[in-house]
């Protein structure tokens, strides 16, 4: 018995499912339940009756997979697996940096760990995060912890300053505007399809931007056969082997070699054999926490629902 089969043995014997970022190595796919955006996973979990959660992610997408399913057992394959960016704040500074803006709200992007999210007003996506702001008829907002993701909120609003805390994702801005150039270069038909969290220089020379899950059906519905990706590699590798199981006659490339999260990679299909087996890496969050953190969540998906 190989080890996707041990994985899948399992998950029978306890009621378990497998949930995917579309950043992680591609072969995890072939045990996963679900594949896609933080936020997506998490909500697909909370409406099954699954007793226990692998997410297949980085600690805060666990952490949110929790706040939504807080009677399940949600269990991380690999406890490194953390995320570069919400580590960069912290309810400490985060707390410092309201106290320099006093009565304006925060927008907490949903990279962000559970007790952050508690000290924030609203919650957003990197596909809602223009909507969210734009809901809250402020003419100013606080937003963490991805400045970029703020600023390009605010560049498609214009009306709204959105002061953003000084957070990126390194994997993202690796992504150099000259790498744009050179690949356009390389491949003169291509579109170039990026994630806000890139440099504002860097989307601003994109044909669409968009969140993960933007970019493929973009990519998907679009008529042309060529791509350049400007966001983590396992996006392109995905979209390479739809196009190749579903007959699309698409090609997609990476701008560069280097669009790789190292901490998204840290899982593997050995890991969450393991987790899975021995019932380890349990997600954890208090319940003061969790109440304010998923009403955080709640005023977000309560704001889509009224569009």
């Amino acid at each position: 018995m190989n080890i996707i089969e041990k994985i899948n043995k399992l998950k029978r014997e306890k009621n378990a499912i497998i949930l995917t970022h579309c950043y992680q190595n591609i072969e995890i796919d072939e045990v996963s339940d679900f594949v896609g955006d933080s936020l997506y996973l998490s909500r697909e979990a909370a409406k099954t009756n699954a007793d226990i959660i692998i997410f297949a992610g980085v600690y805060f997408m666990a952490q949110s997979a929790k706040l939504l399913s807080p009677e399940k057992k949600v269990l991380l394959p690999n406890m490194k697996s953390g995320c570069l960016m919400s580590d960069m704040i912290d309810v400490e500074n985060l707390r410092k940096f309201k106290s320099q803006y006093p009565g304006i709200p925060v927008v907490c992007y949903i990279n962000s760990t559970a007790e952050v999210k508690a000290e924030s007003d609203i919650c957003c996506t990197s596909s809602n995060a223009v909507s969210i702001v734009k809901s809250l008829n402020e003419q100013k907002v606080l937003f963490v912890p991805d400045t970029y993701l703020g600023k390009w909120v605010e560049k498609n609003l214009k009306n709204v300053e959105v002061i953003t805390y000084n957070g990126y994702c390194p994997t993202h801005l690796k992504i150099r505007p000259e790498d744009i150039n050179n690949a356009r270069k390389k491949y003169p038909n291509a579109l170039v399809l990026a994630h806000p969290e890139c440099h504002v220089e860097t989307a601003k020379l994109a044909d669409f931007v968009g969140s993960t899950k933007e970019i493929m059906e973009y990519a998907k519905k679009s008529d042309s056969k060529t791509f350049l990706i400007a966001t983590e590699k396992g996006v392109t590798d995905r979209l390479n082997r739809d196009s190749k199981n579903e007959n699309w006659g698409k090609e997609f490339y990476g701008v560069n070699d280097n669009t790789i999260c190292p901490n998204m990679k840290q899982n593997s299909l050995e890991d969450i054999y393991n987790v899975l087996l021995n019932e380890i890496n349990e997600i954890t969050i208090s319940e003061n926490i969790r109440n304010k953190a998923k009403e955080c969540i709640d005023k977000m998906l309560l704001s889509g629902s009224k569009k």
